[in-house]
């Protein structure tokens, strides 16, 4: 699990595409200090699994399968772009964004970028799949990073991006037309889930008997 609150601006190194899958290395010295074989690293808002790494380089690789690939922008990376990433939130540590799984569900494209004084307002396409997910107020993950939805609607939806997240993230460097991964807040999709399935019968233990109830 992570909290969408990016540790490091990585880049990557290596791309190596497969017929369908690819092996992707990374420049991150921070994420990588103390990372271990079968650690997760969000690259750009994608969970992956380190399957080799060297703290001294600041050098850690991962593996992306067809799924990933066919859902993400990953495949579309190449030597030098710049990454979000963000190591796996531990347990004692702030909850500084909200609950992000770095299970992306779709990608988005950048419509326009408007400047303000101190923000800038930046405005996505909104996947019909996922447009019932999101709320003006709401929380949403844009290339792994924790926003907070300022306008949406039907199919757009705008972020405004302070002066840290614009220096910080790869969302100061996006252009318009660029491709963005999106992973829109998990509770709308347990509350939909609880309110459109017809509850079955459920099983009961008698407490003084311990017979199972139908």
């Amino acid at each position: 699990m992570f909290t969408g609150i990016v540790e490091e601006l990585g880049r990557v190194e290596v791309l190596a595409l497969g017929e369908t899958s690819a092996r992707l290395t990374l420049h991150g010295p921070l994420v990588t200090s103390d990372a271990v074989h079968g650690a997760s690293i969000a690259v750009n808002g994608v969970c992956l699994t380190v399957v080799e790494h060297d703290a001294d380089a600041g050098r850690f690789t991962v593996d992306v399968m067809a799924e990933t690939l066919s859902r993400t922008g990953l495949g579309d990376l190449v030597a030098g772009a710049p990454v979000n990433l963000e190591r796996a939130m531990a347990a004692s540590s702030r909850f500084g964004g909200h609950i992000v799984q770095g299970h992306v569900d779709g990608t988005a494209t950048v419509l326009e970028r408007v400047p303000g004084d101190r923000w800038e307002v930046v405005t996505f396409t909104l996947p019909t799949d996922l447009a019932r997910y999101v709320v003006e107020k709401g929380s949403i993950t844009v290339d792994g990073v924790s926003l907070t939805v300022s306008a949406v609607t039907d199919d757009t939806f705008s972020v405004s991006l302070i002066p840290t997240t614009l220096a910080l993230t790869t969302l100061g460097h996006r252009a318009v037309g660029d491709t963005v991964n999106l992973e829109v807040d998990v509770l709308a999709k347990y509350v939909e889930r609880l309110l459109t399935t017809t509850p079955g019968a459920r099983a009961t233990i008698d407490p003084t008997t311990t017979e199972v109830l139908a």
